[in-house]
This record gives structure tokens, C-alpha cells and sequence, in this order.
């Protein structure tokens, strides 16, 4: 008889369970099976678990059986750190309620019109998911009321501090009533995240999840020594050499993901972007061609990968590194799922060592040094597909009337079928040419900027942690040497009882923007000032000017220099 735990075991309602029969979940996730039971029975909880370990399913299931249907109010609040993950917990919800009736959810994030959120907010629902700094808001203006608030979770407590959206979780979480279960989840146990649990949860239950940096295992990982200009050529060269069933390609920004599909759509690759401005259905229809195979490669930033669960993805490739570990391990586990081996490919530019070695240091691993395929490579890759093209269509075509064609073409042009050939040859390869130019990434770069290397001359002896103040110095000449920044005057200030945490939150969220690009941030009365990525978009620019902080609209404007 078999020990497999089921949904059904743990005391979810028929209607839950069949609902998730639908969407194919056979066993729980080691989180769903520890807080599914615990906040079944109502009692606070404080998990750690990584993105894509099934947290949403963990608390999304239990406080599903705790709302009465027949009060249309919110029951039910849940935290997000971006409108993105917002979503895709709403939609959660919506798929688990599918048996439910009486059920309504609502999402309230910034970049959405008020209108249609207000019309909600009268309509009534009884989970509400949302950014902290609209749910702030609709809270202050009074139109999203707590006073019935039975369940709150916090999701991506680590990513809240990270954004400087803890203040203001701080004040929902204040807001709730005194009764009301909580449950906080975090990838990661800040100092500030464990303060907050202690201040808001009720003798919680702890549940702490392995980190998933156990799970690259199984994962072939490289990375590949590179200037910046060189990424797009190495990228080709790699998709076309490599073989694999599916790609993810990992970049920084959400320009970035069309900019590099694009590329790949002119060297002819099956490709697609994923990023923060797509709709739902667009979201579903690509990851639905990807999962069926019509789609090869999608190119998206981290928080367009949120939830995404594929997996027929046998190669990741981190187009642009990421500065902390933990997204790394993100990425690179949406491959080599369900027992497969996967790989994963790092590119590292001359500036980024660093990270590349604070990657190592928290996966306890070592990533080997691989190689861009060279013209020779491409050249071979090429020449085994051409064969293999020719048998086939020898295999499987009737050829008569072009044997017959080749007859007349040497009898009218004079010339040997041993002539001929090269000829025929170089037309039928014209698409993708068997003979590669030789060009920079063929050859090796120099030795003493290569990071092994560089290494071993590099080891610091152990210092002292410096001042919080010089550490902020030191973190921002970095920031200097490695990003060129366009100052922005905002018309929000002091006197708007604004915080650098505020703005820090608002325009990462609104416009999908790491805070480790945001540069200086100084407040003024009526006023702030903020250095932002040079080169803004003309789209960001325009969505940022419907930005509002603390109800105030910021109105961003270009300072010259």
C-alpha cells in the first residue's frame, strides 16, 4: 500500500481537491504539506521557502475553507512585492476557488487606473491581493476596509526589505484586526523580516524549507568570460551549437527582453519575450507554445518568471548576471526538473567578477569556465546538419526531374558535375553559410582580466566590517563605475511626509526597475531629486509620470546637466 501523501490527507474540502486534480497537482510540495495543516488550523506561521516551491498553493488552499461566501467583504489579504506576482497569486486563487460559488478576488497594484480598481473595491471580494504602497492607499482614502479581515499573508518578506516596501507592510499589518491569523513567508531571514515576525505574529508555527541551492546538483553550470558587446553574437552562437528542447533566457529589464529577442528573430530563432507588460492571455498563449514545443527559446526578466513552470526547459542562459546569489539559484532551477539534467550558462562581464564569485561562495560550488563556440564549431554544427538534410531528402524525395535538370545545366553550360557542385552547394547554403568568419570571440581574452585566474592573485586578507557609512560610499562608487545616470526632479518632498524608501519602492515596481539601479535619492521640501539608468525609455518615462506617492503625484522631470 502506498505512504504517497495527498491533498486529500490533508483535510482540504472535495471541492478544493478537485479543483487541483484539474490543474494536474498529484502530491504537495514539503511546504504545502508542513502549512497547509497549520493554517487549516488557524494559527499564525512564519515559513521560509524559495520562490517555486508552491508557497501560494501552501496558504492560498487553507484560508480558501475560512471565507464565508455569503459576506462579500475583504476576508482575506495577501502582499505581494510586485504587480506581476500580484497577478499570478490572484489567478491562484481564482483556479483553486474553481468549485467554490460565491468567491470573488480582486488585485489592486500600482499602474492601474482607480477607476476600475474603485469599481471593484464597491462590487466587494473576499481576497484581495495587492502591492503595499496602493493597498496603502486605498486604506488611507477609505475605500478598502479591514474591519472584516480574517487572514493576512505577507509574501516575499525579503523582497518587501529589498524593494523599501517594510514601512509600509508594517502599517497594513498594524491596520489589521488584533484576531486576524497572519502568515509572513520569505526566501531569506533578514534581521528586519524576523523583527516584523516577532512584532505581528501570534506564537507562530515555524517552518523552515531547504534552500534550493541543494537542487543545482543535477545542473551542468558555466560561465562564459565576455564584454558586454560581445553577449549577443555568443548568444547565437551558443543556441545554434547547444542542443536542448527548451531555453530561458534571463535578462535585466524588460527593454532588454524585446531587444534580444529581437536579435534572435533576425538570426531566425523560434523566440519570444516575457516581461511585465504583457497581458495575462499573451502570457498563457507563449507559455502554452513553449510547453507544446512550437516555441524553442523565451527570453524574460526574474519577475516575469515568477510561477513559471515548464518542464520541457533543458538550458537557462543568464544573459545579464544577477548581483545577488539567491535569484541565480532561482533561475537555474527551472531547469533540469523532474529527474532530468539540465544546464545552465552565466555570462560575466570584466566588471561583474565579483558576482560571479559571491555566486559560487553561496551555492558551496564551483562553476567552471566554459567557451563561446568558435567559427570552427559553427562550421561543423552546420556542416552535420546540411548532411544530414541532403540523406534525408535523398531518403524521402523523388529527384528525378532535377537529375534530369542537372544533365541539361552541364551539357549547356560546358561544365563537369565536379564543377557544378561547389556551385549548387553555395546557393543551397546561402541561408546559414557552411564557412564562418573568424571575428573577436574567437579569440581568447587576455589571461590577466579572466576570473580563475584572477582569483588566486585576488584574495583579500580579512577585514574588518567597515562603518554603515563608508559601506554605502563603497557601494555606491561601484555603482558609479559600472552605471551612467540621468538626474530626475520629482514633485514629492518632505513636506509629502516622503521617505527615499517610498520612492525606491514605487518606481521599482511601477516600472519593473532592480533598486540596485536607482542611484542617489535627495529630499527637498517640495521637492526630490533621483538618479535613474541614463537613457530612460520614452514609455517608462511617460508611465512614471502617472506614478503617485503617498496620493502625490511625482511628475518626473529630466534635469539637464
Amino acid at each position: 500500500m502506498s505512504n504517497q501523501m495527498t491533498f486529500s490527507n490533508l483535510s482540504l474540502p472535495t471541492a478544493l481537491v478537485n479543483a487541483l486534480n484539474d490543474l494536474n497537482y498529484e502530491e504537495p510540495t514539503p511546504i504545502q504539506a508542513e502549512a497547509i495543516p497549520v493554517l487549516l488550523e488557524r494559527r499564525d506561521l512564519f515559513g521560509q521557502a524559495q520562490t517555486g516551491t508552491g508557497k501560494t498553493a501552501a496558504f492560498a488552499l487553507p484560508l480558501l475553507t475560512h471565507i464565508d461566501p455569503r459576506r462579500n467583504v475583504a476576508q482575506v489579504l495577501v502582499l505581494t512585492p510586485t504587480r506581476e506576482l500580484a497577478i499570478q497569486v490572484a489567478e491562484s486563487f481564482r483556479s483553486y476557488a474553481k468549485y467554490l460559488e460565491g468567491i470573488h478576488i480582486l488585485t489592486l497594484y500600482g499602474g492601474q487606473g482607480y477607476g476600475e480598481q474603485l469599481k471593484g473595491l464597491r462590487r466587494g471580494a473576499q481576497v484581495v491581493v495587492g502591492t503595499p504602497g496602493r493597498l496603502l492607499d486605498h486604506l488611507e482614502r477609505g475605500t478598502l476596509r479591514l474591519n472584516e479581515l480574517r487572514a493576512l499573508v505577507l509574501d516575499e518578506g525579503d523582497e518587501m526589505l529589498h524593494m523599501g516596501f517594510i514601512e509600509d507592510v508594517e502599517r497594513i499589518m498594524a491596520s489589521a484586526p488584533v484576531t486576524c491569523q497572519k502568515a509572513l513567508f520569505s526566501a531569506t531571514l533578514p534581521e528586519p523580516v524576523k523583527r516584523m515576525a516577532r512584532n505581528y505574529l501570534h506564537e507562530p508555527a515555524e517552518i523552515h524549507i531547504a534552500s534550493r541551492t541543494a537542487t543545482v546538483e543535477n545542473i551542468e553550470q558555466h560561465y562564459l568570460f565576455l564584454k558586454e558587446e560581445q553577449k549577443p553574437e555568443a548568444l547565437i552562437r551558443l543556441l545554434e551549437v547547444e542542443d536542448y528542447d527548451g531555453v530561458l533566457i534571463f535578462v535585466r529589464t524588460k527593454a532588454k527582453t524585446v531587444e534580444v529577442a529581437e536579435k534572435l528573430e533576425a538570426a531566425r530563432f523560434p523566440v519570444a519575450a516575457l516581461n511585465g507588460d504583457m497581458n495575462q492571455s499573451l502570457r498563457e498563449s507563449t507559455l502554452k507554445r513553449l510547453k507544446s514545443g512550437q516555441l524553442k527559446i523565451v527570453v524574460a526578466t526574474d519577475v516575469a518568471a515568477r510561477g513559471l513552470d515548464v518542464d520541457c526547459l533543458s538550458l537557462v542562459i543568464n544573459y545579464d548576471i544577477p548581483q545577488d546569489p539567491e535569484p541565480y539559484v532561482h533561475r537555474i532551477g527551472r531547469t533540469g526538473r523532474a529527474g532530468r539534467d539540465g544546464k545552465a550558462i552565466l555570462f560575466v562581464t570584466p566588471r561583474e567578477k565579483r558576482y560571479l564569485f559571491a555566486i559560487e561562495k553561496t551555492t558551496r560550488q564551483k562553476i567552471t569556465e566554459g567557451r563561446v563556440p568558435t567559427s570552427r564549431d559553427l562550421e561543423k554544427k552546420r556542416g552535420d546538419r546540411f548532411k544530414e538534410h541532403i540523406k534525408k531528402t535523398l531518403e524521402t524525395r523523388s529527384l528525378d526531374f532535377f537529375s534530369k535538370y542537372l544533365g541539361e545545366l552541364q551539357q549547356n553550360l560546358g561544365m563537369s558535375l565536379e564543377e557544378l557542385a561547389p556551385a549548387l552547394l553555395y546557393l543551397a547554403q546561402k541561408s546559414q553559410p557552411l564557412q564562418v568568419r573568424k571575428n573577436a570571440l574567437d579569440v581568447k581574452p587576455d589571461a590577466k582580466n579572466r576570473p580563475k585566474e584572477k582569483r588566486e592573485q585576488e584574495k583579500p586578507a580579512r577585514e574588518a566590517t567597515p562603518p554603515k557609512a563608508a559601506r554605502r560610499e563603497k557601494k555606491q562608487k561601484e555603482q558609479d563605475t559600472e552605471f551612467k545616470y540621468d538626474c530626475y526632479r520629482l514633485e514629492v518632498g518632505k513636506q509629502h511626509d516622503i521617505k527615499p524608501a517610498d520612492i525606491v519602492g514605487a518606481i521599482a515596481n511601477e516600472v519593473d526597475l532592480d533598486s540596485r539601479f536607482i542611484g542617489r535619492i535627495k529630499l527637498f521640501d517640495d521637492h526630490s531629486t533621483v538618479e535613474l539608468p541614463e537613457g530612460m525609455p520614452k514609455a517608462i518615462f511617460n508611465h512614471l509620470k502617472k506614478v503617485h506617492i503617498r496620493q502625490k503625484k511625482i511628475n518626473p522631470s529630466l534635469i539637464p546637466t
